[in-house]
């Protein structure tokens, strides 16, 4: 198919997709291929009454996971931590107290930053619990709080490296170990080793910093059961380094180009933090804050790997490496916490892989 027919196609398709689902509010969708030729940028729906924009900023949920991941892994190549620490090295005695207690005994000390990356330290999760309290009533809660309300009220659900457990929890730990490692607030981080270095002048952590130049146009709303979570008092504090970031595509993109060209860390860095994974759902294998889609017989041929992050409110952040794609959206609603990557799967990927001259 010629490239220019293979871009209409999927512009129209996710048009379509948004304008048959009253669900969905507003939809964002970014395809970038040099080799395909094709550059999209496309917004769907209305935003505050107004109709939805490319250039609005948008709160891709837990896609911001992988950008806490590429701070710690940054901070592993200047030598300041090892994967494999015992997050006991950095966290203080109180927080880590009964921190782990499965089946009357305690694994607190067991517990190691590639567990907390990949997901399989065994923790629960305290975000969604806590967002449903926020439903209720406002709620002004730190993630350190956050972490003792769940020692109080939550069990360990394996021990430590057992199985993986997707939770919140283990990335508010991630993000005070980089607290403490660099003594400033992780915010400040963020700002300083990606977002500055890499002109997202419109990019901030959510609740907790400004962006370096004020956004054009407002953020997009993010539902979900029907609710602008954004508008809750408290959820800000309790997305932190779990997935608080904010920006327009386009700065997503500079972010995710950035690490697939190793310009944030090293190719052998990058490696380990796609290889040391685990077994999330059918077919998706979980690595440092990476998703990655592997083939399944009849189902997945190997030409759809692709490898990114996702975000519970129909949110995908991907590098499609046969086509040499980069494709980032989001449907801002948790009805779409599965179809959006179906749609990426079978909507764009499958249309970019008919590109003419691209794929033999």
């Amino acid at each position: 198919m010629e490239k220019p027919a293979v871009a209409s196609k999927i512009e129209t398709l996710f048009r379509q997709q948004v304008q048959k689902d009253k669900k969905v509010q507003n939809a964002y969708l970014l395809v970038d291929s040099e080799k395909c030729g094709i550059r999209l940028n496309l917004a769907e729906g209305k935003t505050d009454g107004m109709k939805a924009h490319p250039g609005q900023p948008n709160h891709l949920a837990s896609v911001g996971k992988l950008f806490t991941a590429t701070l710690v892994a940054m901070l592993h190549e200047e030598g300041k931590l090892m994967f494999d620490d015992k997050i006991s090295r950095y966290l203080d005695g109180e927080l880590m107290d009964k921190l782990h207690v499965y089946k009357g005994k305690e694994y607190s000390g067991e517990i190691m930053i590639s567990h907390l990356l990949n997901q399989t330290s065994g923790l629960n999760d305290v975000f969604f619990p806590l967002l449903e309290k926020l439903k209720q009533s406002p709620l002004e809660i730190n993630p350190r709080e956050a972490v003792f309300w769940g020692k109080e009220n939550l069990k360990p659900v394996g021990r430590p490296g057992e199985k993986h457990f997707y939770t919140d929890t283990n990335y508010y730990l991630l993000g005070m170990i980089v607290e403490n490692i660099t003594q400033k607030p992780f915010h400040e981080v963020l700002h300083q080793k990606i977002f500055e270095p890499l002109g997202m002048k419109h990019a901030w952590m959510d609740g907790y910093s400004h962006p370096a130049a004020k956004p054009e146009y407002p953020v997009a709303k993010l539902y979900i059961d029907d609710l602008d979570v954004r508008t809750l008092q408290g959820f800000h504090r309790i997305d932190y380094a779990g997935g608080g970031v904010v920006a327009p595509l386009e700065e997503y993109l500079s972010f995710m180009k950035a690490l697939v060209n190793n310009q944030l860390v090293k190719a052998d860095t990058l490696q380990r933090m796609m290889s040391d994974d685990h077994r999330s759902n059918t077919g998706i294998r979980y690595g440092y804050a990476i998703w990655k889609f592997v083939p399944i017989p009849l189902l997945l041929p190997e030409k759809f790997f692709c490898w990114g992050c996702v975000g519970v409110t129909g949110a995908y952040m991907f590098y499609h490496p046969r086509t040499e794609s980069y494709i980032i959206g989001s449907f801002n609603d948790t009805s779409y916490r599965s179809k959006a990557l179906r749609f990426m799967l079978s909507k764009v990927i499958k249309n970019l892989l008919k590109c003419k001259g691209v794929v033999e």
